[in-house]
């Protein structure tokens, strides 16, 4: 069987060459599947693996528009409906220069698993663009991001596809998405999009949801070795949505918050972060990281690019920014210095290297991000729920509901890891409950 594994891996790669981030998505899962595919020969039977594997639809589009000088620009856009066996399509929308369709298709596999691990009735999906907001006018985020919906449009709806942000899209580019998403189908379908303002149709806690979610996460892994974030020290790298509100979240367990990034470097501050400094940075001002220093003072100090946020002695390590940024010399470093916890909030941000070296090490626990960082997506749902039935929930109800997630999605990953014999391998977990959810719903639904 496993040789027949081996084999599947070896024609995934084949027919999607090119995609190394996708190829390194598929063989985390899939090397997880041995033991669940003796016990279910069904699922290799009925070729789910190589229908999981191949999206459901993978559509690529121009995305023309004008800058302020008036030139014409063209970026490329996509989207890759994965999985609509247990709902409608479900994820975000990321713009950044190395969106490729590898990229977009790790994602979306990612994301099928993630979103059953969070019990809600969603599928799973990505997309996004090769456009960089960073520098663009106003005027010009909203040219571009309403030709992407021009296209977009005819493919997305509530009981169809329900994309949300990701990397350069926050409220701002959800807003101008969702009116030429009004205005070109003539309906308020608030549903369409999650990541909404909270005047007209979004939820509380959601900017919060992604980062609060990765230290509950955290939390339930110390508990289940007698400890608790009190006192712990924790470096988080980042410093977006999802980083800032991790560090928000475990200032208020009683961490020490060391550590914070962004392209152009870090920063280490032994006092603790200054959290309303950062937020006034990085969310308002829309600066550099190296701002925190000049304004903060102190013992605070910046590491250039080259430095990493991974040398820090700490506990508790977050790394909240992007795909494969904490490498095996990072794990080695974490891993010298006693880490307790590894919770990956951003997607697939630890190499292969660095989790193999994270799960062998008898110290540490290591969350993969399609358990530990789940809280945004389930926080999604949660604003379709409210969209559905005309309805908005207090900020203490969503956060509660929340939390009552991310425990959810704890122990169904311990749980099912402890079934098949190995209850603090948390990819195990992770993979072989999610995988199980998903197989079962397409085993029921027919050669679909």
């Amino acid at each position: 069987m496993e040789r027949s594994i081996e084999a599947i891996k070896s024609d995934i790669f084949a027919r999607n060459a090119g995609e190394p981030e996708f190829h390194q998505a598929v063989a985390e899962v899939l090397d997880s599947l041995q033991p669940v595919i003796e016990r279910h020969p069904e699922y290799f039977e009925l070729a789910i693996i190589r229908r999981l594997t191949e999206p459901e639809r993978q559509i690529i589009f121009r995305v023309p528009w004008v800058d302020d000088n008036g030139h014409v620009q063209v970026n490329r856009g996509f989207r890759v409906e994965f999985s609509s066996a247990l709902g409608p399509y479900k994820g975000g929308l990321r713009f950044h220069p190395s969106v490729n369709l590898g990229i977009v298709k790790f994602l979306g596999f990612e994301q099928i698993f993630k979103n059953a691990l969070t019990g809600m009735p969603i599928g799973g999906g990505k997309g996004g663009s090769d456009f960089d907001p960073r520098g663009r006018s106003e005027r010009e985020i909203m040219a571009f991001c309403q030709s992407f919906m021009t296209e977009l449009y005819r493919h997305i709806g509530e009981h169809t596809d329900v994309p949300a942000g990701d990397i350069g899209v926050g409220g701002r580019e959800i807003g101008y998405m969702f009116g030429q998403y009004k205005r070109l189908t003539n309906r308020f379908e608030a549903g369409v999009l999650t990541g909404k303002g909270m005047t007209w149709g979004g939820s509380l806690v959601r900017p919060e949801a992604t980062g609060y979610g990765t230290v509950l996460f955290a939390r339930a892994m110390l508990e289940t070795r007698g400890e608790s974030l009190e006192g712990k020290r924790v470096t988080v790298s980042g410093s977006g949505n999802v980083a800032i509100y991790a560090i928000e979240k475990a200032q208020e367990f009683g961490a020490l918050v060391l550590s914070a990034s962004d392209s152009s470097g870090a920063i280490h501050d032994p006092d603790g972060i200054d959290l309303d400094l950062l937020k006034q940075i990085k969310l308002v001002e829309r600066g550099r990281i190296g701002e925190y220093v000049d304004r903060r003072g102190g013992r605070a100090a910046f590491l250039e690019a080259d430095g990493s946020v991974w040398n820090i002695p700490t506990d508790v390590a977050l790394p909240c920014a992007t795909q494969n940024e904490l490498d095996g010399d990072a794990a080695r470093a974490l891993i010298e210095h006693g880490v307790r916890v590894v919770a990956e909030g951003a997607n697939m941000p630890c190499t292969p290297e660095a989790v193999e070296l994270l799960q062998a090490d008898p110290v540490a626990l290591f969350g993969p991000a399609k358990a530990a960082n789940a809280g945004g997506v389930a926080t999604s749902a949660l604003e379709m729920q409210q969209n559905a039935s005309r309805d908005s929930w207090s900020f203490e109800h969503t956060e509660e509901r929340l939390s009552e997630i991310m425990a959810d999605v704890h122990d169904r990953c311990r749980t099912t890891a402890k079934e098949y014999g190995d209850p603090d391998n948390y990819v195990l977990g992770a993979n072989i409950a999610g995988f199980t959810k998903v197989v079962d719903a397409m085993i029921a639904q027919g050669v679909v």
